[in-house]
């Protein structure tokens, strides 16, 4: 809902009108002429649009939120059921079911009443069209309009939703309910190709794209492995698996110890590692079905890192001259994958442009 772009509604009848009166406790209910044509000489009074977060817990809302609750001289929500209404009654605060007009929601106002008004999920956008036509009308006098978010979402918000949807999908998807981790294996590989090519291509859009599918298949595992029947976990653990790791590893950040430059905190992260993981061999953790330059330079990383003289393995054919060239790049702070790929691309590129003069040679001879 835009606070200020307001777009005309058409006029409400009568008889809602009257529905709106008999909604309002009997002490405050108009009648339908003055619904319509508010005292315009009288104090106009001020209307507060109240929109929460379903992402927040119901009840937990911005102090000045409560107060405007409890100042108001109306509270109400066209949702009986909305899920802020027990946790305002409980504080003590009358609401009342009702729909109003904006005519109606003004004429209530008249006097100096302020009323807030619990915003439903939809944002309440006939009410707010209604209140711009009636102040572009200029016929009536408006109150005071404002927009009080009671609640808010924090950065990250949005994951919750995903979680939900997902959640959904798995129960209800013929196709996703019948889906397994190793299924889904050959998803994740895919997924992480198009992430790297978005990232290497530059494109900001495609990136945002691909990280939202790489997302897609760390939720899609998650909620697969709720229904683990002997090990199961959820995204709460995951995420919290994670963040229990890189505070570990931050020591810099969330400890006692420093870090001024990245190599320490490589240093640091690598010491505290190595403790988590008490391997016995630099090899274990390098996964053996990455592409082969990667897995080389990866092994060629390893051994630098601990210090080792490992002679590469004497041999010929050209597995052997690929194995030093990753080698030879690792050494020299080189991704050999990377620059194998960059190198295809420009490979691919001279065929399209090749292909492309072919075309335009043909059709000329034609």
């Amino acid at each position: 809902m835009n606070a200020t772009g307001f777009e005309p509604a058409p006029d409400q009848d009568d008889q809602h009108d009257q529905a709106f009166n008999t909604a309002l406790a009997p002490d405050t209910a108009l009648a339908p002429d003055t619904a319509l044509a508010p005292d315009t000489a009288s104090a106009p009074g001020r209307i507060v649009l109240l929109t929460t977060s379903h992402r927040v817990a119901p009840g937990l809302l911005s102090w000045p939120a409560w107060q405007a609750l409890h100042a108001a001289d109306r509270v109400l929500c066209a949702d009986g059921a909305h899920p802020q209404l027990p946790y305002l009654r409980e504080a003590g605060i009358r609401v009342d079911e009702a729909a109003p007009t904006a005519e109606e929601l003004v004429g209530v106002c008249a006097g100096g009443n302020t009323v807030v008004v619990v915003a439903t999920g939809e944002g309440e956008p006939a009410l707010t069209d209604g209140l711009a036509r009636l102040a572009g009308s200029g016929r009536v006098q408006m109150p005071e309009l404002e927009l009080l978010p009671a609640s808010y979402d924090l950065p990250g918000a949005r994951l919750l939703d995903l979680v939900q949807v997902m959640d959904r999908i798995r129960a209800e998807c013929p196709w996703s309910s019948q889906q397994t981790h190793k299924g889904l294996a050959k998803y994740g590989i895919e997924e992480a190709y198009e992430l790297v090519e978005a990232i290497e291509e530059g494109d900001r859009d495609e990136l945002r794209e691909e990280l939202g599918d790489v997302l897609l298949q760390v939720i899609f595992h998650s909620r697969i492995a709720e229904d683990d029947p002997d090990t199961p976990f959820s995204i709460d653990d995951v995420a919290g698996g994670i963040v229990a790791k890189l505070i570990h590893r931050h020591p810099h950040v969330f400890g006692d110890e420093t870090a001024t430059t990245p190599e320490e905190v490589k240093a640091h992260w690598l010491r505290t590692k190595a403790i988590e993981k008490q391997r016995t061999s630099v090899t274990e953790g390098v996964p053996l079905g990455q592409p082969g330059l990667a897995l080389a330079a990866k092994l060629a990383s390893r051994v630098r890192t601990a210090g080792l003289e490992v002679p590469l393995p004497a041999g010929e054919g050209i597995g052997y001259e690929l194995l030093a060239l990753a080698a030879r790049a690792e050494a020299d702070g080189t991704d050999p994958e990377a620059a194998l790929r960059a190198a295809a691309r420009a490979y691919r590129d001279a065929i399209r442009r090749t292909e492309t003069d072919t075309k335009s040679e043909t059709g000329k001879q034609t």
